[in-house]
């Protein structure tokens, strides 16, 4: 690695693809099961019919699915086009004050504690490859990292995909016990599923697993039963 890629960063990001699917897959995951969790435990709470809870819990778990697929992928479609639109704003710029653009460069690295002829040095070179000027201006002015579409349909069919799984944790066990039964069963599967995404979270990161793993469950388990008691409030026996 050169000198200059080691004092800038300057470097081709290492790609990360299962970590990239494992945080899409937690996404999904995550925000279909407490969604309905939510709806089937409230729900449960109203009624004990179980082809009412079953249907209401299905209809919420592929609704969630399509609409986290959707925004998954509308999402970064607009962070694409939002990308696009700032590099042509730098390459016009670039053109049209170079002057300009060329001291915000030699702001950039000074503060990288390039000085004296080496600071001219790495402007003047930067300065004759657009290209590159364009990218470390996006990077460190803008803060700004490219977007790829190139798996855009493939992960936000990973989030819906992952939200139906995480979907169908509180709502297996009416499929099989009485409702009383099937409540409690299903708070705990959503505890512990809800605990062992946010682990992996912050594994991914550099969080504290325990303490992440935590802090998604008491989140998760308190929306689960805020439509708990909301169901309460329409109990028909």
């Amino acid at each position: 690695m050169s000198q200059l890629a080691e004092s800038t960063g300057i470097v081709e990001a290492e790609t990360r693809p299962l970590a990239s699917k494992l945080s899409k897959i937690i996404l999904g995951g995550q925000d279909g099961l407490v969604n309905v969790a939510g709806v089937v435990l409230g729900l449960a709470a109203a009624t004990s019919d179980t082809r009412i809870i079953i249907a209401g819990g299905l209809a919420a778990t592929f609704a969630e699915s399509i609409s986290m697929a959707a925004v998954a992928y509308t999402s970064v479609l607009a962070d694409l086009d939002f990308y696009r639109a700032e590099v042509a704003r730098e390459k016009a710029e670039i053109r049209e004050m170079p002057e300009l653009e060329r001291a915000e460069i030699e702001a950039i690295f000074r503060g990288w504690a390039f000085e004296g002829q080496l600071l001219e040095d790495v402007v003047e070179h930067v300065s004759r490859h657009e290209a590159h000027w364009v990218d470390i201006m996006m990077a460190h002015e803008l803060q700004l990292q490219p977007v790829s579409r190139e798996s855009l349909l493939s992960d936000a069919l990973l989030v819906g995909f992952s939200a139906i799984v995480g979907s169908l944790v509180p709502l297996v066990p009416f499929f099989f016990v009485p409702v009383s039964v099937a409540v409690g069963i299903g708070l705990v599967f959503t505890a512990v599923v809800l605990f062992a995404l946010g682990a992996v979270k912050a594994r991914l990161t550099i969080g504290n697993p325990s303490r992440s793993g935590l802090q998604m469950m008491l989140i998760g388990m308190l929306a689960a039963l805020a439509g708990y008691a909301i169901g309460l409030l329409f109990e028909a026996g």
